[in-house]
């Protein structure tokens, strides 16, 4: 699985976000054993994509928001888009035995609304909203459940590793069993997170998640949530690690894919109907973001 960064500025932290090949599913796992070690450090950063840290034994520290978490058996980090995890020392997570599980949202299926508005629609996804950028939310797995968590996991792996016949259905059936128990063991928290949601960010994405069609600009969201620009940018930005423009950049690129890998209208069409008029600007735009033009992107997919 491919990621991109994006380098880090006076006010964020490098982001990364998980940039899927034509026809690969877009989840991915990442073992953590003993003795595992980095050279140097690794800088802070953050996702804009969601995913969950799950620790099966005590040792190491994991560094998210401002705080340093000494690992516990049992752990579970929900890590949500624009969460900032800490610089990872060489030695941090050297006593950490557990697995790291990302997705996009693309991953439920062709029916969720787009990735940055999925994460406040889908009822398997509210644990990751929360909002501003503050770390992780830690959640805790009872000790009589924490065997079936690890075989799912590696269930996971195996099944994305060995890519056998019905590999996809059994990838998104294990995927959304965790999510299913994330969402149970959340279910604590859920008024809490529900109290401090942000009722600027959700407007701001149901304006891109009803407009991105058409010609749409940070001014045009802007007007629509009746502040302004610059207060709009600075605070999506502070708030998930993106502009406005990139989010509406990626809604239009996660139906574009879609519709490239589902359909056979012209390219041109494609563009049209996802908020570009202009064929050209639609394949430089989606060749930025994907190394490839949308006709090589449809072909590789069908290969």
């Amino acid at each position: 699985m491919k990621t991109v960064r994006t380098a880090p500025s006076r006010d964020r932290p490098a982001s990364y976000s998980m940039l899927p090949a034509p026809g690969e599913l877009p989840v991915a796992t990442w073992q953590l054993e003993h003795g595992w070690r980095i050279n140097g450090s690794f800088e802070e950063h953050s996702h804009d994509f969601p995913g969950l840290a799950y620790f099966q034994t005590t040792g190491g520290m994991l560094r998210t928001g401002r705080r340093a978490w000494p690992i516990e058996a049992g752990d579970l980090f929900v890590i949500a888009p624009g969460d900032v995890m800490g610089r990872v020392h060489a030695t941090d997570l050297e006593d950490a035995q557990g697995w790291g599980v990302f997705f996009t949202a693309d991953a439920l299926g062709p029916d969720v609304p787009g990735a940055h508005l999925a994460w406040r629609t889908h009822p398997l996804l509210f644990p990751f909203v929360r909002g501003g950028a503050i770390g992780a939310l830690r959640l805790r797995v009872p000790e009589p459940d924490r065997p079936e968590w690890s075989g799912r996991i590696q269930a996971l792996h195996d099944e994305l590793a060995q890519r056998r016949d019905g590999y996809r259905e059994a990838v998104l059936a294990h995927l959304v069993l965790m999510l299913v128990g994330v969402s149970r063991l959340a279910a604590d928290v859920v008024g809490d997170l529900r109290e401090n949601s942000e009722p600027l960010l959700a407007e701001v994405f149901e304006v891109i998640e009803r407009r991105y069609p058409q010609p749409l600009s940070l001014r045009d969201v802007a007007a629509a949530v009746s502040i302004s620009p610059g207060h709009l940018t600075s605070t999506v930005r502070r708030r998930t690690g993106r502009t406005v423009q990139e989010w509406i950049t990626e809604r239009r690129m996660v139906q574009a894919r879609r519709l490239l890998a589902a359909t056979e209208l012209p390219i041109s069409d494609i563009g049209r109907q996802v908020g570009f008029p202009d064929a050209g600007y639609f394949a430089r735009t989606f060749g930025k973001v994907h190394g490839m033009s949308p006709a090589r992107w449809r072909r590789a997919g069908a290969g």
